[in-house]
């Protein structure tokens, strides 16, 4: 039976195609604001870092009325390395609208987010956006869609899709390029008559996945997810089906469902909608609320295994005391819960070591933005490099390969085919388009990928453009070149003078300027030869009765290369360290005195170890 009072639907694109900004028409064209109120921009992006870089991190649930229909919407990232969002997300809608840049065309995470879609057989709304761009080509664009979905396997039925044209800036679509529609209810229309109705019984035993979760400091543990039949009521009993057990008798204080941007609590919902539940302890994503008497748990989600590990420390550093949590307990336990609203990390606990513990998740971007959430929230951590985790199939080991593609100026060509075949990169495309820039794509290991996307900007001097595809499992490359540079290490503590700071340009690239208290074994540069380098950076001139040259004093000093999250990940060797405080971060060496990596090198161990 389909319930034709709902649509559920996902919006599903590349990064920057403009997916929250077509949200912002649909919320704001379906009356869910006053008339006069004021509205800010990307209204779904809650988080600061989504904000600041620009991209979809969490699905988020919003829900608009039109015709007397419900249409429940889910905001899902547009980057592979937030995957299980994507997939998560799937399992509560009926359709999706897959949105494409007119310009662009379909891009990796397209490809990536395509795939889903025909693994869970949903029906697609294709929406071609940016049609404002000087450089669009909307119907050639249309055609490379038909292309990708022929190339992913698509029948007759899965290609017959509807194809809009927006301008979502303007909250406008065309069913037709130039037809003269002035609103968003084309899409409105098709919404309604493509995307079916959810298969629900009201009078069945009552099954709801929670396919994401939330905290209120109100009402405690927050699940989301869709009421596959059956009906939820407050202060009814149910059973929860866990992984591998089933807790009878759960009471449930707290219900809510969506409109708009807000949970508006309800005593009582109905089956196909997208609900909340507030209330009951121990919730985890892929549990099933089920009928108190006859539970029958629904399938629990899955999603693709982790490829990358990085191992979070507790942070032994001399400025540690930065952060407000510090302890090895409040590490493991923000771990498990970074866990728990995520299907797509996994935690490992590190043997005869409490005060570490390993993290893997689907890529370095998905790490870094964990990192970087801790860090606002007044952690103190550190952590080591990514490393790929590999598998043994018969015998062999294997360990998983990307999908590289690249968007260069064509005299870089050369000089990035070289690199990645150092990387141990293979080509497998190459394509001039005649205005000056080269495509080229790459089957490369994982591996080679660490640490690449910074020396990929500097060989195409910031012009150009890498995306990523998981590709799957093959046999391991061999070994891979990674930093071919050492490291300027601070041999003692105290404050960077600008006589010692200077003195040290010569030898590469800072990353601490004066006036920078620093310690022992504290990374402060890169040295322009393969080995490591300690110096003195915190002496001062000598003075003595002879006046000084007057140049002395209007030397200018270059200012040192202020490092990110991200590019502090990418940078630091195996045998060293990422310090992330909510004041600062440093770079380290796993072994601070330099008596210590002696000794480490001396009796031949393996100190730069994972962990």
């Amino acid at each position: 039976m389909r319930k034709e009072n709902f649509r559920n639907i996902a919006i599903i694109a590349h990064v920057d195609h403009g997916k929250t900004t077509l949200v912002d028409g649909i919320l704001k064209q379906s009356g869910t604001f006053h008339e006069n109120e004021q509205v800010e921009d990307r209204l779904l992006d809650d988080m600061d870092q989504e904000r600041e870089r620009g991209i979809t991190i969490n699905a988020n649930n919003t829900a608009v009325f039109y015709k007397n229909t419900k249409i429940n919407i889910v905001d899902t990232p547009g980057h592979a390395d937030f995957g299980g969002e994507v997939e998560r997300s799937l399992n509560m809608v009926d359709g999706a609208i897959l949105l494409v840049d007119a310009a662009e065309g379909p891009l990796p995470q397209t490809r990536f987010v395509v795939k889903k879609l025909l693994d869970q057989d949903l029906p697609v709304i294709l929406v071609v956006n940016k049609i404002d761009r000087k450089d669009a080509r909307s119907e050639k664009v249309v055609d490379e869609i038909y292309d990708l979905f022929i190339d992913l396997g698509a029948d007759i039925e899965e290609l017959e899709f509807p194809v809009l044209f927006t301008q979502a800036t303007a909250g406008v679509a065309h069913q037709e390029l130039g037809d003269g529609s002035e609103d968003l209810k084309p899409l409105f229309e098709t919404i309604l008559s493509e995307i079916p109705g959810p298969k629900a019984k009201d009078n069945a035993k009552t099954q709801f996945l929670i396919s994401n979760l939330d905290y209120s400091s109100y009402v405690g543990q927050i699940g989301i997810g869709r009421l596959k039949s059956g009906k939820l009521e407050v202060n009814q009993l149910y059973s929860l089906c866990k992984e591998n057990e089933i807790i009878s008798n759960q009471k449930l204080p707290t219900l809510f469902t969506f409109n708009g941007l807000q949970r508006i609590q309800v005593d009582e919902v109905e089956a196909g909608d997208i609900v909340a539940i507030g209330g009951i302890n121990d919730l985890n994503i892929g549990d099933t609320l089920a009928s108190n008497q006859e539970p029958n748990p629904l399938p629990r989600i899955e999603v693709d295994d982790p490829t990358v590990s990085m191992f979070f420390h507790v942070n032994s550093s001399p400025y540690a005391d930065e952060g407000e949590y510090l302890t090895s307990r409040h590490l493991k336990e923000r771990l498990e819960e970074a866990v728990l609203n995520n299907v797509a990390l996994r935690m490992e606990e590190v043997p005869d070591r409490t005060d570490c513990f390993k993290i893997s998740g689907r890529g370095e971007l998905q790490m870094a933005v964990l990192i970087e959430s801790m860090r606002r929230e007044g952690y103190s951590l550190m952590v080591s490099k990514p490393e790929v985790i590999t598998k043994k199939e018969a015998g062999q080991v294997t360990e998983p390969y990307e999908k590289l593609f690249l968007d260069v100026p064509e005299e870089f060509v050369g000089d990035i085919t070289e690199e990645l075949s150092e990387r141990k990169g293979e080509m497998t495309y190459l394509m001039n388009n005649g205005e000056g820039r080269a495509e080229l794509h790459f089957i490369i290991p994982t591996r080679g990928l660490i640490g690449y996307r910074n020396q990929f900007l500097t060989d195409t001097k910031g012009k150009g453009i890498m995306n990523t595809l998981f590709e799957g499992y093959d046999e391991w490359a061999g070994e891979i070149s990674q930093r071919t540079t050492g490291a300027i290490i601070a041999d003692r503590p105290g404050e960077i003078t600008p006589y010692a700071y200077q003195s040290t340009l010569a030898r590469g690239i800072m990353f601490e300027g004066p006036g920078t208290q620093v310690y022992e074994g504290m990374v402060i540069g890169e040295n322009n030869r393969p080995e490591d380098l300690e110096v003195n950076i915190v002496r001062q001139k000598q003075l003595t009765n002879f006046r000084a040259a007057a140049k002395d004093s209007t030397e200018t000093l270059e200012p040192p290369r202020d490092l990110s999250l991200e590019q502090s990940i990418e940078f630091i060797a195996q045998d060293e360290l990422v310090e992330v405080t909510p004041e600062n971060i440093r770079l380290r060496k796993k072994l601070l005195t330099s008596r210590e990596r002696k000794i480490a090198r001396r009796n031949n161990k393996k100190y730069n170890k994972s962990y």
